[in-house]
Formats: C-alpha cells, sequence, structure tokens
C-alpha cells in the first residue's frame, strides 16, 4: 500500500514542474488520474466481490494508463525531461505488471 501512494505522491510533486497554464488540462489530469489507482484498488476490495474486484483493478490499469500517456505528453510538450519521466515510467510499469498479477489470482467471471 506504501508504495502506491509513493506514486501518487511523485505524479503529485511532479506536476508543479507543468506551466501553470497548464494546470487546468496535462496537470489537472495528471493529478486526477494519479489519485484514481489507489482509490480504485481500495473500492474494489471493499466491494468484497471478487468480480467486482476484478472490475476496479481494471480501471485501476486504465487511469494508470493515462497517467503514463500523460508523463509522455509532458515530455513531448518539454514540461518534463527524460530525466523527470524515467523514475515514474518504471514505477508505473511495475505497478502494471502487480495489478495483473494480482488480476490473475481472481477468479474470472463470465456472463452466461
Amino acid at each position: 500500500m506504501a508504495g502506491r501512494h509513493q506514486d501518487r505522491k511523485n505524479c503529485i510533486s511532479i506536476d508543479w514542474k507543468i506551466p501553470k497554464q497548464e494546470t487546468y488540462a496535462l496537470a489537472d489530469q495528471l493529478r486526477r488520474a494519479a489519485v484514481s489507482v489507489p482509490s480504485n484498488i481500495a473500492e474494489g476490495q471493499a466491494r468484497k466481490s471478487p468480480g467486482d474486484f476484478r472490475r476496479f483493478l481494471h480501471i485501476a490499469l486504465g487511469s494508470l494508463a493515462e497517467v503514463d500517456t500523460q508523463l509522455v505528453l509532458a515530455q513531448e510538450f518539454g514540461y518534463l525531461s527524460k530525466e523527470d519521466v524515467d523514475p515514474m515510467d518504471e514505477q508505473i510499469q511495475n505497478l502494471r505488471k502487480k495489478l495483473y498479477a494480482l488480476i490473475n489470482t481472481l477468479p474470472s467471471t463470465t456472463n452466461r
């Protein structure tokens, strides 16, 4: 759990390097997506249903993909350097692997 919170804190601290005019665009999107990852994990776990948990883990993966995309865009726009983005990219990849591993431990659901 602490690792997920650290990832979110890193994303939030990086958004301060993004120019003020982007505050309500890219930086805000980045902040909300970063907060959404652990929020969806927690909500899914609280549902006490493997199917719901699995669904919310997939939503968390989607939010993680948003964070990844927004960091790439911030780098392409020149707001962040490669040195800013690389450590976050490594954390994103590690968290993505952990989420998929967790998803694979849950029973799959079928709609029949």
